[in-house]
């Protein structure tokens, strides 16, 4: 088993004891990532739209620090702190992603780390 930690200056840095996404062989674990911009550490103004864009963002650049891309995503989890914003992500993810779509799983929780309306987290798959 060949494990690697991934980093990039091009998404937040880690807020806890994690990194942003573990490679292990071809598969890519990306730790959640809220709408925190990478440079103020600050979450993004301008509700849902504008965290789940910065989310999207942020997502994209740790997968292209693995090498790999939003197109090799495999599984996605979202996670909301009110399900009435699930068109808005679902838009937000219809222009990152294209088909075939990952496999999803979204789910409403109470609360995210900074008061996040949103969370992400992945699986992508790189070329062998």
């Amino acid at each position: 088993m060949t494990k690697r930690i991934i980093s990039t200056p091009k998404a937040p840095a880690a807020i806890g004891p994690y990194s942003q996404a573990v490679a292990v062989n071809n598969t890519v674990y990306l730790s959640g990532q809220i709408g925190l911009d990478p440079v103020s550490m600050t979450l993004v103004e301008g509700g849902i739209e504008a965290q789940t864009r910065q989310v999207m963002s942020n997502l994209k650049a740790v997968a292209e620090a693995t090498g790999g891309s939003l197109d090799q995503m495999v599984r996605v989890t979202i996670y909301l702190t009110d399900l009435t914003h699930f068109s808005t992500v679902n838009d937000a993810m219809a222009s990152h992603f294209k088909a075939p779509y990952p496999a999803r799983a979204t789910v409403g929780v109470a609360a995210l780390p900074r008061g996040a309306l949103v969370e992400m987290d992945g699986i992508l798959e790189l070329q062998a």
